[in-house]
């Protein structure tokens, strides 16, 4: 079967029409569906079928899926190596990260590896379980969740725990709790909340103080970024939960949130296989040692 060819397929698996693809690819829509076809001989099965208005891949096209992420991470570790041999050349690693850990993490990766990968680093605001999309345009993506909810499982996925960053709460210098060194969940039933837009990690703590209360919590505000939220809460419109590492800023009192488990995880994600290439190892080891600063304080 032409490696190609395996491409292409997984680019469809992960993108789910044609068009899509031959987007992704600089293909016409034409030439993918003929590519699949010529596949789909060489395979011996039918690998799509008809669904509605579009097509679907059938059981045989998910398995050969499957298999062609192997081939195609043994291909691209095999054209890695071949890149060393090059005067002057270093590999490529496009790395994902959602913007507050892009912050932490990526320009620590970047300097660490510069000598001997070319690293891409890129922010992407997506909910957890959008993260695994971004595998059609990254090799590594870097990504959070609640601590108490359930991890990715997917064939397609490889995951690894990164870190465990605790959630204080923020509250506006003059707070009647900003002098407490920690606060219970009851201790905030009356508070008007700010805080990230909903099914990003954060929220789902905040939801589930609201659970432990009793009472739901009144979310006045929402915002996707952590400087804004800090900021609102430095002017007095609300409290807000905050992820430890992000914000040190002396304009607000940050607490310890008792009786409740309150962090996220990061986690990075690759296709199977394709962390055993040098390149894409060594950047995770990058992301690694920078999660350990980050961690030791």
């Amino acid at each position: 079967m032409d490696v190609r060819r395996l491409r292409i397929l997984r680019e469809f698996a992960d993108r789910g029409t044609v068009g899509e693809v031959a987007d992704a690819m600089s293909l016409t829509p034409s030439a993918v569906s003929q590519q699949l076809k010529v596949l789909a001989r060489e395979a011996g099965v039918p690998l799509l079928r008809h669904e509605g208005r579009g097509i679907a891949l059938t059981d045989a096209g998910r398995a050969l899926v499957l298999r062609a992420d192997e081939v195609i991470a043994a291909v691209d570790r095999a054209a890695e190596e071949m890149v060393t041999y090059r005067e002057g050349m270093q590999p490529v690693v496009r790395v994902a990260s959602f913007p507050s850990g892009a912050g932490l993490l990526l320009p620590r990766v970047v300097a660490a590896v510069a000598e001997t990968v070319d690293v891409r680093p890129s922010d992407e605001d997506v909910t957890y379980n959008e993260a695994p999309g971004l595998l059609a345009e990254y090799d590594i993506v870097v990504t959070h969740r609640d601590e108490r909810a359930a991890a990715l499982r997917s064939p397609r996925v490889s995951s690894m725990t990164l870190m465990r960053e605790p959630i204080d709460l923020l509250v506006h210098r003059d707070h009647r709790l900003a002098a407490c060194e920690s606060v219970t969940p009851a201790e905030l039933a009356d508070e008007t909340w700010i805080s990230v837009p909903e099914g990003f990690p954060v929220d789902d703590v905040l939801v589930s103080l609201g659970v432990s209360t009793g009472i739901r919590p009144r979310v006045r505000f929402r915002f996707k970024d952590f400087q804004i939220v800090e900021d609102m809460v430095a002017h007095g419109h609300g409290v807000a939960l905050m992820p430890r590492y992000v914000s040190r800023s002396p304009r607000v009192a940050r607490l310890v949130i008792r009786e409740v488990r309150a962090a996220r995880l990061y986690e990075v994600l690759t296709r199977p296989g394709a962390q055993h290439r040098a390149a894409i190892a060594a950047t995770i080891r990058g992301l690694q040692d920078a999660a350990a600063v980050l961690e030791s304080g």
